[in-house]
């Protein structure tokens, strides 16, 4: 039992022919359609995805550069610190220098600033005092002719007389005032 196929007739192989080609050419325009469509959406996407990263990136250099000026701050602080730290040591040594230098200076017997100081006020006091007693003390009469040669005759005899009633008649001298002692104006 055999079923014979029924050999196809012409006009039904060229009209499955012409359907299979017009499918054909349905599938490809669709293809080209899809082709078009992503092309147009891709190249919208890819738009929309460069605004994105630029927006990103914008934010990351915003958020760097507040890192970077928190960090230029922070370096600013310890270099800061680090100075400070750099001076106070410098003060200390330059101090400790300084009391070894005058405490040598005392062991030599070297006067000090204030010491020096006093003993020119002491001086100037002195000159004072002198100038004072040179405006006090009278005035000799000019000798005249006759005067010296009276005088040059009575003196010849009269010299070691005169000179020890000088040194009576003299004051006293003013007693030295002692320069303060030690390298610390004590």
């Amino acid at each position: 039992m055999e079923k014979k196929l029924k050999p196809q007739t012409i006009d039904e192989d060229a009209q499955l022919t012409d359907t299979v080609r017009s499918s054909a050419h349905q599938v490809w325009q669709a293809g080209l359609g899809a082709f078009a469509k992503a092309q147009q959406e891709g190249t919208r996407v890819f738009n929309k995805l460069v605004e994105e990263g630029n927006e990103l990136q914008k934010r990351t250099r915003s958020m760097a550069g507040d890192k970077a000026g928190d960090v230029a701050d922070a370096a600013a602080d310890v270099a800061d610190l680090v100075a400070r730290q750099a001076s106070g040591s410098w003060d200390k040594m330059e101090q400790v220098f300084e009391d070894r230098v005058t405490r040598a200076l005392a062991t030599m017997g070297v006067p000090t600033r204030q010491e020096i100081d006093a003993l020119a006020l002491k001086v100037e006091q002195l000159s004072k005092q002198l100038e004072e007693l040179g405006a006090q003390a009278p005035k000799a009469a000019p000798r005249t002719a006759a005067r010296k040669a009276a005088g040059k005759t009575a003196g010849k005899t009269a010299k070691p007389a005169a000179r020890t009633a000088a040194a009576r008649t003299r004051k006293p001298a003013l007693s030295k005032a002692s320069a303060p002692k030690g390298g610390k104006g004590e």
